[in-house]
């Protein structure tokens, strides 16, 4: 039975700021239910205690340039997986995952090669692994110390190695001075490793590091080789095409189905869609509409607020989509321009638009079941998991056609564009909104997404698949 060690930033429910906690959350425990043991390392933030858990490695030396950094690895077992806390205050001990008040910690490059090692020493005192698989810039440290601090160490010598890219707009770049904080050789720092014009890139070593490159849509796995996606690392993927592969995220059908939604006011499902429209009224009640908006189509945005969303195409067409007959309801919050955006929309339309600045779990939920159609006009998306929220919702998607919104959209299901402009985004709103008015073809529309099955059952099969041909099994 193959043992599978994942290291990462964060993990749901214990800590969330983004779609990997959701990954971290969920794939672990598939492959526990296709019968391999799965283990988590990560960070013991601020508040983070949950009941049940226990202290299983009391001060754990974690040694970087001859400094000892104490940690203790608290363990919580959850469906069938065994969740290992670093705890460490000094780095974890903070108000937020990553930055503070919209300024990332100084220190982020030593709080996670923190992680990584001490993942490698659970590793090595605990789980004794097969595979150890690290996700994002954050771990990328682990597979770089196995393969150079511990490259002659017994316990480690036949662990296998596995990076997932979630977003490689994220690479971990840093100055060249912090090579020596970390502890690395400067022999390392040339092309052929981690030197990246000038800096240190965490990403890229890790890519050189692993025996396997995953990301999270066979589409993105093939844009991420072109110069328009690649973020500078194309040529390098290229080179590692053979080792290279896309496996789709799943999702939590447990958390995300209408029928059972502990958020909707009303549950429905492909059967029976008359908990829809409960929904729908609910939500514009909400949001502080009257009667007049419960017979028009309703656009729903669950969202970060950024360029790499694609809203920056909003901005030139609002007035236009205005004009047709149409409520926008958007929830999110991020980078200022965009936000200015639709905040900008809302007093010029406020009879059509609402934005709820920030987050709230239970609109979200309700915003996927109270809408007729979900936008997703993203600049790239890796992989994307609302536009798969929505299908099982009866939302159709309006998305760009890239990464994981190709993979999981069809013309059948939902609606997408391939060029990159706000006339493109117009026209296809508007081909949904006239294909909303056809109320039966609508319904066999929404029918035929909810019955798509994006669990992560079958995502974990494919992982199961590539450890096993990595062990040679």
């Amino acid at each position: 039975m193959a043992k599978v060690m994942m290291v990462a930033s964060e993990a749901a429910p214990f800590a969330k700021t983004g779609g990997l906690a959701d990954v971290l959350g969920a794939l672990p425990a598939a492959l526990v239910r296709l019968g391999m043991k799965a283990s988590v390392v990560m960070p013991k933030y601020r508040g983070l205690h949950p009941a049940g858990v226990e202290l299983v490695l009391e001060g754990m030396p974690v040694w970087i340039n001859h400094f000892r950094h104490r940690t203790d690895i608290w363990r919580l077992y959850r469906e069938g997986v065994a969740f290992y806390f670093v705890d460490a205050p000094w780095f974890y001990d903070r108000d937020g995952v990553y930055s503070s008040y919209g300024n990332d910690y100084i220190d982020n490059h030593l709080r996670f090669a923190v992680l990584s090692l001490a993942a490698l020493g659970i590793a090595r005192q605990i789980e004794h692994p097969d595979i150890l698989h690290s996700h994002d810039w954050q771990a990328a440290l682990a597979p770089i110390y196995a393969r150079s601090w511990f490259a002659n160490d017994p316990r480690l010598a036949a662990l296998k190695h596995v990076f997932t890219i979630h977003n490689l707009g994220y690479q971990g770049r840093f100055g060249k001075q912090i090579l020596w904080e970390l502890g690395l050789d400067g022999s390392q720092f040339h092309p052929g490793e981690l030197e990246y014009f000038g800096d240190l890139n965490l990403m890229k070593g890790a890519i050189i590091a692993a025996d396997f490159v995953t990301t999270v849509s066979p589409t993105y796995a093939r844009e991420i080789q072109t110069a328009e996606h690649g973020f500078g690392l194309d040529g390098l993927l290229r080179d590692r095409s053979a080792r290279l592969t896309g496996i789709l995220n799943g999702v939590d059908y447990a958390e995300w189905d209408p029928a059972t939604d502990r958020y909707l006011p009303a549950h429905f499902d492909a059967a029976n869609l008359e908990g829809k429209a409960a929904c729908k009224r609910a939500l514009l009640e909400a949001m502080g509409f009257g009667a007049e908006a419960h017979d028009r189509p309703l656009i729903g945005v669950v969202s970060r607020f950024a360029a790499q969303k694609g809203f920056d195409l909003l901005e030139p067409i609002g007035d236009e989509l205005m004009k047709e007959d149409v409520t926008l309801i958007a929830l999110g919050s991020g980078e200022p321009h965009c936000e200015w955006i639709f905040h900008d929309l809302t007093d010029r339309h406020h009879d059509k638009v609402r934005v709820w600045h920030g987050y709230n779990n239970g609109l979200a939920h309700l915003i996927e079941a109270g809408a007729d159609i979900f936008l997703m006009p993203s600049r790239y998306e890796p992989c994307g998991l609302n536009q798969i929220y929505s299908l099982k919702y009866g939302t159709p998607p309006v998305v760009r056609a890239t990464g994981g919104l190709d993979d999981t959209i069809d013309e059948l299901t939902g609606f997408k564009f391939g060029e990159y402009s706000p006339a493109a985004l117009l026209s296809t709103l508007r081909h949904a909104l006239q294909c909303w008015r056809d109320r039966e073809a609508w319904e066999e529309r929404m029918r035929l997404g909810m019955g798509k099955d994006f669990s992560w059952d079958r995502s974990a099969a494919e992982y199961a698949a590539l450890y096993r041909r990595l062990l040679g099994e």
